[in-house]
């Protein structure tokens, strides 16, 4: 079998201005996630940590070091990540932030869901045992854009089932979520500047309406905080979408 994948990535050109990603079947009939990037596609897999990898015969490094820390208390020791671990760690949630963004991209919410459950409980860890007070930052900046996606994911899933009261219980959570974020930094008087939240009150006001939040309005929304945090392969992506939302409601539109 040839090495070369030339092929496969001439079969899907890369495109810098939007996010590409698709499900597969793989080899072992499961599915997997792949995202063309500009120097090939990277392939994730749905469950579990996303590159298959079984750090220490654990599903993550995560839970092999929180067996460990376990294991320490209950042994009367103490535990400690050091920089090294945290680097680690912190390569490990990249992993699985790549896979909810490109999962939230194919509207598989439950995948966002779970994985930003996931890098949620990564950053509480780091938090309690991380040596350094920089490592406990360097992860713990993310909470609030996390906390938004996660809630994003859980309104889109409720929507989809109808349940709008339950679509407006997991806005709130949300926003408190992300109050006691700023509160526990001593940034409460600064929530106007808080995109994240902002994005969440106003969808809070949108299901309160009982108004189906407009997914173009969102779009620019989403756009607009892009852009401010300097997330600019995100703002390319969700322009990228703005436009196919245009063309799906033109007429003489075909779907891609």
């Amino acid at each position: 079998m040839s090495l070369d994948l030339g092929a496969m990535l001439k079969q899907w050109d890369y495109q810098p201005d939007r996010l590409q990603a698709r499900i597969i079947v793989g080899d072992d009939g499961r599915e997997k996630l792949q995202v063309r990037i500009d120097l090939g596609i990277m392939q994730l897999e749905m469950d579990g940590r996303p590159d298959g990898d079984r750090p220490f015969g654990a599903e993550s490094l995560l839970d092999h070091f929180e067996t460990a820390a376990q294991e320490a208390l209950s042994a009367g020791a103490e535990f400690q990540l050091d920089p090294v671990a945290c680097a680690t760690l912190m390569r490990e949630g990249l992993q699985y932030y790549h896979r909810y963004l490109a999962a939230f991209h194919l509207e598989r919410y439950h995948v966002v869901a779970r994985d930003a459950e996931r890098n949620l409980k990564l950053f509480a860890f780091v938090r309690q045992y991380a040596q350094r007070e920089r490592d406990k930052i360097e992860f713990d900046q993310y909470r609030p854009y996390v906390e938004m996606m996660r809630t994003r994911a859980l309104v889109a899933i409720a929507l989809a089932a109808l349940d709008q009261n339950g679509a407006r219980a997991r806005v709130d959570q949300g926003i408190k979520a992300i109050r006691r974020f700023l509160k526990e930094y001593g940034q409460a008087d600064k929530e106007a500047e808080c995109s994240e939240l902002q994005f969440l009150t106003r969808l809070k006001v949108d299901l309160d309406r009982d108004k189906t939040p407009d997914p173009r309005e969102q779009l620019e929304r989403d756009l607009e905080r892009s852009i401010k945090l300097e997330r600019y392969e995100d703002a390319a992506r969700i322009r990228d979408q703005i436009r196919r939302l245009g063309e799906a409601n033109t007429p003489e539109s075909t779907p891609a």
